[in-house]
């Protein structure tokens, strides 16, 4: 075969049985499959077979659909979820190509020149260009640019699929068809409810996101702090605090939570900030939560989790690039053991991952829902890139490649000895 004029079609047909439910059509005006397949996927541009050649992962893929040049009739806007399955059951219909295929393929895309084309616009640098910029990944400085580069959107936007709860965590359903809003405020009582607080008591909030673990804590007269490196969270809590009437009560500061200079805390809670932390970091982290909190008083740690301790921390290219920069995941496992070695005594571990997967298929159907609004507000490829990173989230949460697990942990009091909380859960599920 001439490499000069192999075709997409032929390309794909590299990769896939003939028999494969899907059908391709290009830009070249080659196609391959079906049109009676179940999947139709067009490629409009050779921009998204350089996105691909360069990298031929995660990140390859997303740029050309963030771009528009990968596109299929069956994507919903803003919620791809559908299509996810569709895309797995090729899988059963892979081939295995050998060097010369691969070799053919290159010789002829790069035959019309080799070009680097530019990321979307709203791709985040390298790792490479992050430390070639002094940012190194999980130092202060570190930590306050990339959690900026996520939460530091539009408030507005995050309100479009998170609802009124701003709560951009797991929630924790009764029943698979409860309403989101029910099932946010619920996983916020449950967590105070986990940690035993009551009326007058401390609590120190670590991420602490828009606010609402803070109005959630103030309605039962608890004293909180919130603190969060995400300007515009601030702003909006504030503001909330302000209209409920809670300044006595709640707090929401600007700050690191290793600068936070008071202690004695009766609880702390770190609800879906451990993804920013970085696993090297654990010790350190729990250290300073164990100094934060007095004797007797309850840690409430929830994060996203690897399901073993085999796989990589660090997140694919794509993730890095676009959504947690320097994110990194372990395992259950391995965040308990460092628990423990840092003085705690976990009460309890509880895996929510079924709750996640429901909490991001509202998500991506509230997205869905307010997709033009969305679109205009942020611009197609942002709402096409968390539409894209909700759908693919969910889609790991329920095949079980990641989890998310919620820690609760006592600091030992020697002064009362083994009877340091209650002999049976207290809180309901």
């Amino acid at each position: 075969m001439n490499a000069r004029s192999m075709t997409v079609a032929q390309m794909v047909s590299t990769f896939l049985e003939p028999d494969a439910p899907v059908q391709v059509r290009a830009f070249d005006g080659s196609q391959f499959g079906s049109s009676d397949a179940p999947l139709h996927l067009e490629v409009k541009s050779s921009r998204a077979m350089y996105y691909i050649a360069e990298n031929p992962n995660d990140l390859g893929l997303a740029r050309a659909y963030l771009q528009g040049d990968l596109d299929s009739p069956e994507l919903l806007p803003g919620n791809p979820y559908d299509v996810f399955h569709k895309l797995v059951a090729l899988k059963d219909y892979m081939k295995k190509p050998s060097k010369a295929d691969i070799a053919h393929i290159a010789a002829a895309v790069f035959s019309h020149g080799i070009h680097v084309p530019d990321p979307p616009e709203i791709e985040g640098p390298s790792l490479f260009t992050r430390l070639r910029e002094g940012i190194r990944p999980h130092t202060r400085r570190g930590d306050a640019a990339t959690v900026s580069y996520h939460y530091d959107q539009s408030n507005d936007f995050y309100r479009l699929f998170l609802g009124s709860s701003m709560t951009y965590t797991c929630a924790v359903f009764d029943k698979p068809d409860a309403p989101l809003e029910d099932a946010q405020w619920h996983k916020l009582n449950m967590v105070l409810d986990k940690m035993n607080l009551k009326d007058g008591d401390r609590l120190l909030d670590i991420g602490c996101g828009w606010g609402s673990m803070e109005i959630a804590a103030a309605r039962r007269g608890i004293h909180v702090i919130g603190v969060t490196l995400a300007e515009e969270q601030v702003e909006w809590g504030q503001e909330w605090i302000r209209r409920e009437g809670f300044q006595d009560l709640a707090e929401i500061r600007l700050m690191d939570y290793r600068d936070v200079p008071e202690s004695n805390f009766d609880g702390i809670c770190s609800i879906g900030m451990m993804e920013h932390v970085g696993f090297k970091q654990y010790p350190a982290y729990f250290h300073e939560m164990m100094d934060k909190l007095r004797p007797g008083g309850i840690l409430l740690n929830h994060q996203i989790t690897r399901t073993n301790s085999h796989d990589g921390k660090r997140a694919g290219g794509f993730i890095d690039r676009y959504i947690f920069p320097d994110g990194e995941l372990a395992s259950p496992a391995e965040i308990e053991m460092t628990i423990q070695d840092n003085g705690f005594e976990v009460i309890t571990q509880e895996n929510l991952r079924q709750h996640y997967a429901l909490t991001l298929k509202h998500w991506t159907e509230n997205l869905q829902d307010n997709w033009e609004t969305a679109r205009k507000m942020v611009g197609e490829p942002k709402a096409r890139l968390w539409g894209l990173y909700m759908a693919a989230s969910r889609f790991n949460f329920e095949l079980n490649t990641i989890q998310i697990h919620q820690f609760q942990c006592i600091k030992p009091n020697p002064a009362t000895g083994t009877i340091t909380y209650p002999l049976r859960p207290w809180w309901e599920r």
